[in-house]
């Protein structure tokens, strides 16, 4: 008869190969397979996060344009899309950073049917104060809102 402690230990054991096995993890030791697994289950957290951002911003509205800001560790990713694309937005935009006193480190822009910005910003500020996304957020808001509104076929 085979006792309860054996059962549950092969149980348990299996059950860590399992889990080996789904993470692709190549570790030996029990430790070893959580820490794989935990690094696994981030990444895909991160994968979600990376598609529900996308599908977000697949579904903004296409006549007020999207900005999303993100703190890096030097700087700022800067994403600016609109369901349209009309002369002069990134021109905006980017005197939006020169009076933040932002300099464009790296930049993808795609202008053909919409518009889509996203835009790495480093900040150079001589004071020593520091800019923080929100702030960096609204002066592109506000930029991107008194151009629409200067482009307003209705105003």
């Amino acid at each position: 008869m085979v006792s309860r402690e054996y059962k549950r230990d092969s149980s348990l054991r299996e059950k860590f190969q399992l889990l080996r096995s789904i993470t692709n993890s190549n570790a030996e030791s029990e430790t070893s397979i959580i820490m794989d697994a935990s690094k696994y289950i981030k990444k895909l957290k991160q994968k979600v996060e990376k598609i529900n951002n996308e599908t977000t911003s697949e579904q903004y509205d296409t006549t007020d344009p999207m900005v999303t800001v993100e703190t890096l560790e030097k700087g700022f990713m800067i994403k600016v899309m609109s369901g349209k694309n009309e002369a002069g937005l990134l021109v905006c935009v980017l005197e939006a950073f020169e009076y933040l006193g932002l300099e464009v480190v790296e930049a993808r822009v795609s202008c053909m049917d919409s518009f889509s910005l996203h835009a790495i910003g480093s900040s150079h500020n001589d004071d020593g104060q520091s800019m923080d996304a929100e702030a960096v957020k609204q002066a592109v808001v506000v930029a991107v809102r008194t151009w629409s509104d200067s482009h307003d076929p209705k105003g």
